[in-house]
C-alpha cells in the first residue's frame, strides 16, 4: 500500500476511536451494487429532448432542460428514479466494511438504501433523514445517523435532479446545509465515490472556508489517477492530468486531501486495513483453567491479571468471555489499572460476556464465542483445561475460539508457556509461522518464539508479549 494511504489508515482509526469520524458516500460507492451513475441515469433523458448525454458536462442542467420542455412535468423523471433505484440490489464489500466500523455519522448523495440496509445487516439501528422533518425526530437506540440529503427512492418525486432543485434547496432544505456544516467542522469525513461536482456540496465547503480560514477540519478523499486511453492522443490525456491537477489543487483550498489510487480495488484494500487496524486495538482474551500446572494458582492469577493490567495501560480494549480460572483475574487486573492508576470512568474498554449456565445451552455457546471475537483483532490464548467426567483434559472450548480468530483474521499470540491448548496453539503457529503471519517482519517471530519459553518467568514473559503487540501495531 502507498506510504500516504498508510498514512491516512493511522490517521482515520485514530478518529474513529475518538468517536470523530465520518463518511460521506457519492455514486461511485453504489456503482459496483448495479446502480447508475448520473450520467446513465439521464441517458433516456436527454435522447427524449434529443441531446447526446456524452457530449453534457452540466448534467443538473440536463435534466433542467428536460424538466422545461415537459412544462415542469416530473413524471418522466421520477419514473427513471424508480426504474433505476428501485430494483434490489446487494450491498457490496465496500458497504459493509463501512457498516461494521463503528462511525456514527454518514452523509450521502444517493437515493439507494444500501448504507441503511449494511447497517441493519451489521446489526446496527440506523436513524435515516430525509425530510427535514425528519431532522427533528431521533429514532430510540439509534448508533448510526444516515443523512440522504439528495431524498430517498421511497419518495421519488421529492428527489433533488434538476436545476431548480438544487436553487431552491437552500430555502428547502436549510436544515440540512446547517446540519452538514456542524459536521464538516466537527468531524473528519472520508470522502468515497464523490466527485465533487455537488452544487450543494460547494455551497457549505465555500462558507466554511469562509469562516475559518486557514483553521478547516482536514478532510480525505479518494480520486482515481488518470491514466491515457487506448485511442486518446497525447494531448488529450496531458490536458486531462493538469485539469486533475487543478482539482486536486483547489480540494487543498477546503482542507480536503487526496488519495490517489489506480484502480478501484484499492479503496476496498483501504477500507479492509482501517477495519483490520481498528479492531486491533481491541484484544480478545480466550482461556479457561481448572488447574494451572507449574504454575500454582497464586503466580497465574497474578500473571493473568498483569496481562488485563498491561493491555489497559497500553490502551488495548479487553474482551473476555469470562472463561473459567481466567477471565475473572484478567479483568480484576484491567478494572485495578482503570480505577486505580487511571483514574478513569469505565466506559468500553471491557467487554465482558459471561456464557450462559444450565441446561441445553450449549448451542448459545457458539453465538456467544462469534460475538465476543467480532469485536477483537487480536487473540490472546492462555492455558485451556478443563474437567472432564473427574479428568483434566484439554478444553475445546478454547480451541474453538482459536478457530474463530482465525478466521475472522485477528493476530492470534498463544502463550504456549502457559501449557495445555494455549501450548498446543503455539506450537501449530511456531511450526507454520509464515502462514499465520505473513505481512510480518522476521524479527516477530523470535520475539513471539519466548512466549512458549517455560524458562521465563511471568514477569519476562508479559514484557515478551509486549514486544509481540508493539510489532503487530506497526
Amino acid at each position: 500500500m502507498k506510504q500516504e494511504l498508510v498514512r491516512f489508515v493511522r490517521s482515520y482509526v485514530k478518529e474513529i476511536e475518538n468517536g470523530t469520524a465520518a463518511v460521506f458516500a457519492g455514486a461511485g460507492l453504489s456503482l459496483p451494487a448495479g446502480f447508475v451513475n448520473w450520467k446513465e441515469l439521464l441517458r433516456p433523458i436527454a435522447e427524449g429532448i434529443d441531446l447526446n448525454v456524452d457530449r453534457e458536462n452540466d448534467l443538473v442542467t440536463l435534466a433542467q432542460f428536460h424538466l422545461n420542455a415537459h412544462r415542469n412535468n416530473r413524471n418522466e423523471l421520477t419514473q427513471t428514479v424508480i426504474n433505476e433505484f428501485g430494483k434490489k440490489a446487494r450491498e457490496t464489500e465496500n458497504h459493509e466494511i463501512l457498516a461494521r466500523l463503528p462511525i456514527r455519522t454518514y452523509w450521502t448523495t444517493n437515493y439507494d438504501k444500501l448504507l441503511e440496509t449494511s447497517l441493519e445487516r451489521a446489526s446496527r439501528i440506523p436513524d435515516v433523514k430525509f425530510t427535514v422533518e425528519h431532522l427533528a425526530q431521533t429514532k430510540p437506540n439509534r448508533n448510526a445517523v444516515v443523512y440522504k440529503m439528495h431524498g430517498d427512492i421511497s419518495l421519488p418525486h421529492n428527489v433533488i435532479l434538476t436545476r431548480d432543485d438544487y436553487e431552491s434547496y437552500h430555502v428547502k432544505f436549510q436544515p440540512f446545509i446547517t446540519a452538514l456544516s456542524g459536521d464538516l467542522v466537527d468531524k473528519t469525513f472520508m470522502f468515497i465515490g464523490f466527485s465533487f461536482t455537488d452544487p450543494n456540496l460547494e455551497y457549505v465547503l465555500s462558507r466554511i472556508r469562509t469562516t475559518f480560514a486557514n483553521n478547516q477540519r482536514k478532510h480525505y478523499c479518494f480520486l482515481k489517477s488518470v491514466e491515457q486511453g487506448e485511442h486518446e492522443s497525447e494531448e488529450d490525456f496531458e490536458y486531462r492530468k493538469r485539469r486533475h491537477a487543478l482539482v486536486i489543487a483547489d480540494l487543498l483550498n477546503y482542507n480536503i486531501h487526496t488519495l490517489e489510487i489506480d484502480d478501484y480495488s484499492e479503496v476496498t484494500e483501504v477500507l479492509r486495513t482501517i477495519e483490520g487496524a481498528y479492531r486491533r486495538r481491541t484484544v480478545f482474551v480466550s482461556g479457561s483453567a481448572h488447574e494451572y500446572g507449574d504454575w500454582g494458582t497464586e503466580k497465574a492469577e497474578e500473571f493473568l491479571g498483569k496481562i488485563g493490567k498491561k493491555l489497559i495501560e497500553s490502551q488495548f480494549k479487553v474482551v473476555t468471555g469470562m472463561g473459567l480460572g481466567v477471565g475473572n483475574s484478567v479483568i480484576a487486573g484491567a478494572l485495578d489499572q482503570i480505577y486505580m492508576h487511571q483514574k478513569e470512568i469505565l466506559h468500553d474498554q471491557i467487554i465482558m460476556r459471561p456464557f450462559p449456565q444450565g441446561v441445553n445451552v450449549r448451542e448459545l455457546w457458539e453465538s456467544y464465542r462469534q460475538d465476543m471475537t467480532s469485536y477483537a483483532g487480536i487473540s490472546i490464548f492462555v492455558f485451556g483445561n478443563k474437567l472432564e467426567n473427574g479428568q483434566v483434559v484439554e478444553a475445546n472450548g478454547v480451541v474453538r475460539e482459536f478457530e474463530i480468530a482465525r478466521d475472522k483474521g485477528h493476530a492470534l499470540i498463544p502463550i504456549g508457556a502457559t501449557g495445555y491448548v494455549a501450548e498446543s496453539l503455539w506450537g501449530k503457529i511456531q511450526n507454520d509461522f509464515q502462514a499465520y503471519f505473513p505481512d510480518y517482519p522476521e524479527g516477530l517471530k523470535t520475539k513471539f518464539s519466548a512466549l512458549g519459553d517455560k524458562s521465563l518467568d511471568e514477569d519476562a514473559l508479559l514484557v515478551s508479549l509486549v514486544k509481540v503487540l508493539k510489532e503487530l501495531e506497526k
